[in-house]
């Protein structure tokens, strides 16, 4: 009786947490939707879901206002979003520290040195690199120095045999001698370039097109499977790394390829958008808080809840002042830090 009795409470609770996933797919759709219909330009719902589902029904100037302008960017926001998350949830449970992010380890920070220089030096490298378009130089070179970042912290990660405080600290380094130069660049370069630095480093959705959406989508879903694959590790690595290590599991090997699809969602995301703050941190804490540890429900509600999160940021930075755009990071900045401190208060210890 007693076994039926936990049986019946273990599917009720497991139930639980499959209605907030929905909840929350649903709240993605209900931002996604807002998000395309919120703009200057005054397209009724009517008219957007006939330009959905029949393109050609639209003038020219709302079909360029919704195909090219709205859509991407409210899909870049769920997806970049799902990305960082995935990248969040991995990076805490891989190195057990709940202060870690994607950001922790420096990868952001060389993206925004490589798209600095690519700014500063942006003669350099379009006279040097013949076939390398104009349109793409910024993202193209920052995606190249977030990859440099990442070899880097691989290959400490191997020859350190995946030490989580190896793996932080020469993350943190890395941030900080990015964040150097890039202050060194910013204090040389003109008033004109600064400005560019100063609005790349902010985060802007805006920058994202339909190839960015289409690259960005193509790396969380080659990256995704390989996370599922370790859901059940990840779960084992939170009671312990004795206990993990004790069943066998080579925790080395899993951290060095957990660091492999950090770094590549991360790079491929804020390459293209800029740096967006707190959505790999914030997210996976409220997932974890409502889900518990079980990562079967916790990682897909990692990624949920921070593309839910950028989506709704996404939302009011067209609608808290009208008539101006917000870059977005400004607002997850602000969602986030109200978010963290109240997690803080409801877990009643530090995280």
């Amino acid at each position: 009786m007693k076994s039926t009795n936990l049986h019946d409470q273990y599917k009720f609770k497991s139930l639980q947490k499959v209605s907030f996933l929905i909840c929350l797919f649903t709240l993605c759709i209900v931002f996604l939707s807002l998000d395309i219909m919120t703009g200057p330009s005054n397209l009724s719902f009517l008219t957007i879901l006939n330009g959905l589902i029949s393109p050609e029904s639209l003038s020219t100037t709302d079909k360029i206002i919704l195909w090219d302008i709205r859509l991407p960017d409210a899909l870049i926001a769920i997806i970049i979003g799902c990305a960082l998350g995935l990248a969040g949830i991995e990076t805490q449970t891989g190195l057990n520290n709940p202060l870690a992010s994607p950001f922790t380890l420096g990868i952001s920070s060389a993206a925004v040195l490589g798209a600095s220089c690519a700014i500063v030096f942006a003669s350099v490298f379009t006279n040097n690199i013949p076939f390398l378009p104009a349109p793409i130089l910024v993202p193209a070179v920052s995606l190249v120095f977030a990859l440099i970042a990442s070899l880097l912290i691989i290959s400490c990660t191997a020859f350190q045999s995946g030490s989580k405080n190896t793996i932080i600290l020469f993350g943190v380094a890395i941030m900080f001698l990015c964040n150097a130069l890039t202050s060194l660049l910013q204090y040389v370069a003109s008033a004109e370039a600064v400005q560019q630095i100063v609005f790349w480093t902010i985060g802007n959705l805006t920058k994202a097109g339909w190839s960015e959406v289409i690259i960005v989508s193509i790396i969380f879903l080659i990256t995704l499977p390989f996370s599922l694959r370790n859901i059940w590790i990840m779960t084992l690595l939170r009671s312990g790394e004795n206990q993990a290590s004790s069943t066998g599991l080579n925790i080395e090997r899993y951290r060095l390829f957990m660091i492999l699809r950090v770094s590549v969602l991360t790079a491929f995301s804020v390459c293209f958008v800029g740096t967006i703050g707190f959505i790999g941190l914030v997210g996976p804490h409220i997932a974890r808080l409502i889900l518990g540890e079980d990562h079967r429900f916790l990682l897909p509600g990692a990624c949920l809840c921070s593309a839910v999160i950028l989506s709704f940021a996404s939302l009011l930075s067209k609608t808290l002042i009208p008539g101006i755009l917000i870059p977005v990071g400004i607002i997850t900045s602000f969602i986030g830090v109200p978010i963290l401190i109240a997690l803080i208060f409801m877990r009643g210890q530090r995280l």
